[in-house]
């Protein structure tokens, strides 16, 4: 696995920090309201946003993720041009064509949130067949979070199935489930590829899903990975396709994930890259928003007085400036995962 640099010393590190909040238009994963830090190095600038309940041992990767995009910048790219999903949350049926409106025209392929705490089946099948009748021709997958065990997971897919899904990523936690769900599905003829994405940056062996033959397909994030070079190495030893998402990220951190998803050295699918369309604030006069469903490769240098505006309040600062102290000591100190 590719060794990570060293991190730049703390005070060096936090010179020129910038936490701020940007509000969401739709509820998504639970956030109304996204925090996030914003660091600037030598190189440019990188985000990090590990989400509050994550652990400093979790946090440390994003933190990783932060110092390569702002100290060593990007590897060099192989294609300009980023195809992009649009992406559903759990919302009413009936919100989503105001929803999928946010993405603007040219859209490809769409992303739907599913498993979401307190709805039902029937909550998901109303939105992905809401998302089909609005785009009957796009590619359509769909997003678990590992919010189903095995049965529940191939019932749901069966039926969801019927929309002609292109893959269900992250259907079931564990490792183990993905491959009973991947075998279950070949056996009852549902043609839903799996995904794995929790799997690969959660797990403490980002290559566990590959050598269990558990799933079809990589989703991979910058951030959680260690940063661009990083997922890049789990990519090439996964020897799978992936795909390249974000975690809810400013443009800064959009910007990594195009970095990442430009580097690949194939890209068979549209990118999870098109968040900030969910946003009603971010740092930048013109965000990395996707245009005919897709991002082109381009700087992301926040405004000074968009982080002015945007600055969370002294007590979230204090925060965020003791959260980041604690797991850079974390991981200037500790081996690499």
């Amino acid at each position: 696995m590719t060794e990570p640099a060293p991190l730049p010393p703390l005070d060096e590190l936090l010179a020129d920090a910038h936490v701020v909040a940007l509000p969401m238009r739709v509820r998504f994963r639970g956030v109304e309201v996204r925090e996030t830090m914003l660091l600037r190095g030598p190189a440019g600038w990188g985000e990090f946003g590990p989400f509050p309940e994550y652990g400093d041992a979790e946090a440390a990767a994003w933190l990783r993720a932060a110092v390569d995009a702002a100290w060593h910048g990007f590897p060099a790219p192989r294609r300009t041009r980023i195809p992009v999903n649009a992406t559903v949350p759990a919302v009413p049926a009936d919100r989503v064509p105001e929803v999928l409106d946010r993405f603007g025209t040219g859209v490809r392929a769409v992303k739907v949130k599913v498993a979401e705490r307190g709805q039902d089946l029937s909550d998901d099948a109303a939105r992905v067949a809401a998302v089909r009748a609005r785009l009957p021709d796009a590619e359509l997958r769909v997003d678990a979070n590992g919010g189903w065990d095995v049965p529940a997971a191939l019932a749901a897919l069966e039926r969801l199935g019927e929309h002609r899904l292109a893959y269900a990523e992250q259907p079931v936690p564990t490792v183990a489930g993905l491959a009973a769900v991947r075998e279950g599905l070949a056996d009852r003829g549902v043609p839903v590829l799996v995904a794995a994405d929790e799997s690969v940056r959660k797990e403490s062996d980002p290559l566990a899903v590959a050598r269990a033959g558990a799933a079809d397909l990589l989703v991979v994030k910058a951030a959680p990975l260690g940063g661009v070079r990083r997922a890049l190495d789990v990519v090439a030893r996964a020897g799978l396709p992936a795909v390249v998402s974000s975690a809810l990220d400013s443009s800064v951190g959009i910007r990594a994930g195009l970095a990442l998803a430009a580097a690949l050295p194939e890209l068979p699918y549209a990118c999870g890259l098109g968040t900030v369309s969910l946003m009603r604030e971010d740092v930048l006069r013109e965000p990395l928003r996707p245009v005919d469903g897709a991002l082109e490769l381009r700087e992301a240098v926040p405004d000074p007085g968009l982080l002015a505006a945007r600055a969370v309040p002294a007590d979230r600062r204090r925060w965020w400036l003791e959260r980041v102290r604690r797991v850079h000591a974390r991981a200037a100190g500790a081996a690499p995962a």
